[in-house]
């Protein structure tokens, strides 16, 4: 009876209440917003604090650094000496980037390679050109192995189409071989022995010191990747032919078969040559200016 006659009132209650929860979850959501913001806001003012600070520290245009007991790994004294460089005129500039352009792009992958005879001085400049890239800290942390030697050379081939015979069979995916079936390529690689040279390029993880302590190479993988860029140009505009190959699983094998340390992981390798008579190389085309550039 009592339910009957006030119920309209027990009816009112429960919706002020459902509101009152409703408006203090809104009202917390709210402060937790605010007090998220304004933490974030704090640690934007900190990080812009510890930027000037940094900035300051590192300016050293007018003031030395202080010593902090620790020795560089280049000479501390370290000689600077002007800028060899000759400014082109605007014309010889587009001349020069059009002509390199044209040469650069005729660059193709090959994998058919000529036995000829190619001087080992070609190589040696070629090598010696991929160090001049930039490394982290000048550290140069890469190795080139040139391999010449037909017996090697087959060593290595023996190596690498083991590992490339169970990759294609096993550890590949069907999609990744599906790819790779227009470019007809599989786990036999006959310019392995057929190229003149093979060069091995290995990234130097760390070195040592002249006293024995532990020579930090750093910004290895970004290094190493320009420098086989460089590698790369230099191959073609000495008029040779290469192919980049990452031979998968095969790293430790052929580290072992080259004597090379622990310290040193192979990245890449490219025999290098003359292409074969008769080569034929996929009719690809590259993406236009305005798919790999974006400009503000």
């Amino acid at each position: 009876m009592f339910f009957e006659l006030y119920w309209q009132y027990f009816v009112a209650g429960l919706i002020l209440y459902i509101i009152a929860r409703i408006g203090y979850g809104v009202y917390s959501g709210l402060q937790k917003k605010k007090k998220a913001i304004s933490g974030l806001q704090k640690k934007y003012d900190d990080i812009g604090r510890l930027d000037q600070v940094i900035e300051e520290e590192t300016d050293t245009t007018n003031e030395e650094v202080e010593d902090d007991g620790l020795t560089p790994a280049l000479p501390k004294d370290l000689k600077h000496i002007p800028l060899k460089f000759e400014k082109l005129t605007v014309e010889d500039s587009i001349a020069k980037s059009a002509q390199f352009y044209d040469l650069m792009n005729k660059r193709r992958t090959v994998r058919h390679f000529s036995s000829d005879f190619v001087p080992k001085e070609i190589i040696h400049n070629i090598i010696k050109t991929a160090g001049t890239a930039p490394s982290g800290a000048h550290t140069e942390p890469w190795t080139y192995v040139v391999v010449s030697c037909p017996e090697m050379k087959l060593k290595i081939r023996q190596i690498i189409e083991n590992e490339e015979e169970i990759n294609y069979k096993k550890r590949m995916s069907r999609e990744w071989t599906a790819d790779l079936k227009p470019l007809k390529t599989n786990w036999v690689k006959e310019y392995l022995t057929d190229a003149p040279y093979l060069i091995l390029v290995f990234k130097q993880l760390y070195s040592f010191r002249e006293d024995g302590r532990k020579k930090t190479h750093y910004y290895n993988e970004q290094s190493v990747s320009l420098a086989a860029g460089i590698l790369l140009t230099a191959i073609q505009v000495a008029g040779l032919v290469s192919l980049t190959s990452t031979p998968l699983n095969c790293g430790p094998a052929l580290r072992l078969l080259l004597g090379r340390p622990n310290s040193e992981k192979l990245t890449l390798l490219l025999p290098v040559g003359y292409p074969a008579e008769g080569c034929e190389v996929p009719d690809l085309k590259r993406k236009p200016l305005e798919d790999i550039m974006v400009e503000f």
